[in-house]
């Protein structure tokens, strides 16, 4: 009996370490699943970045290209010319959109420093604010008060008149930009037709037609065509935002400018007003 409970109870020994073992190898299998499926989760989140970055690299990196093999493409005499149009249409429209901004001012604050200093009678004063503030407005309001001692008549003309000479100089290159506009165009189309040309003659000189023989030819005509009105829409746009631009700034020289003549005008009253004020006094004071 002994040895009978002896053998089971090392069959049962066996049996538990082989199935502690088993647990063991179970458990480890477990974890290095878990660590595996813990690295390949956190591996595509640290790479997708990378990933992105790098399409994005590569797409831009293939744009530039493409967009570089095109101009070659279609000629480097033709779509040089036109995207010199674009450059000087871009500087000229940047010269505008930067004068125009640096011309603007507070008018509403220039005409109340105006009129106080009229109201002290110091006329110095006002032109000296005048002098000191940037813009054809303040430019306007000087050239008129170097008139205030000649009338009212007399400043309202030279407003208009000096007001005339700043509407020119805010419209100064805007007709270059219309002109780059219009030149952009018409040298794609001249490249059309000159790649139209090339195809003909390759037609005639292998007196066959055939789609490798145009290609090159109807390629330079289409992208010159393209390059020209991208150019133009471009252009465009900067040219219709300096025209409303200007447009606001002129209806904003003339409100300003008959609200000047309205102060001087004001003026002119308060002084007759005092001087007659004054001269009615003057025999009470004698007697």
């Amino acid at each position: 009996m002994k040895k009978v409970f002896a053998v089971f109870a090392i069959v049962g020994a066996m049996m538990t370490s082989n199935v502690a073992a088993q647990e063991a190898d179970e458990n480890a299998e477990a974890q290095t699943e878990q660590v595996a499926e813990q690295q390949a989760e956190a591996a595509p989140a640290t790479e997708e970045p990378k990933k992105e970055a790098a399409a994005s690299a590569e797409e831009d990196q293939s744009l530039h290209h493409v967009l570089k093999q095109k101009f070659i493409e279609g000629g480097v005499p033709y779509m040089g010319a036109v995207f010199i149009c674009l450059i000087l249409g871009l500087a000229l429209s940047i010269e505008r959109i930067l004068y125009l901004s640096l011309s603007s001012v507070n008018t509403k604050k220039l005409l109340k420093d105006i009129e106080d200093a009229l109201a002290e009678n110091d006329v110095e004063k006002a032109k000296d604010k005048c002098r000191n503030t940037r813009g054809p407005i303040a430019s306007i309001f000087y050239q008129g008060l170097m008139r205030v001692d000649d009338g009212v008549e007399m400043v309202e003309k030279t407003v208009t008149s000096y007001g005339s000479v700043q509407m020119g100089q805010l419209d100064k290159n805007v007709t270059w930009i219309s002109l780059c506009i219009a030149l952009a165009p018409m040298l794609g189309f001249m490249g059309t037709v000159i790649g139209m040309i090339q195809a003909f003659d390759k037609i005639q000189a292998v007196g066959d037609i055939s789609a490798t023989v145009v290609a090159g030819g109807i390629k330079v005509a289409l992208l010159t065509t393209v390059g020209g009105l991208i150019v133009a829409m471009i252009l465009q746009l900067f040219l219709n935002f300096i025209l409303v631009k200007i447009e606001g700034m002129t209806t904003e020289m003339e409100d300003a400018s008959i609200s000047l003549l309205d102060i001087i005008v004001k003026h002119e009253e308060e002084g007759k007003l005092a001087a007659q004020q004054s001269a009615e006094t003057a025999p009470v004071v004698a007697e």
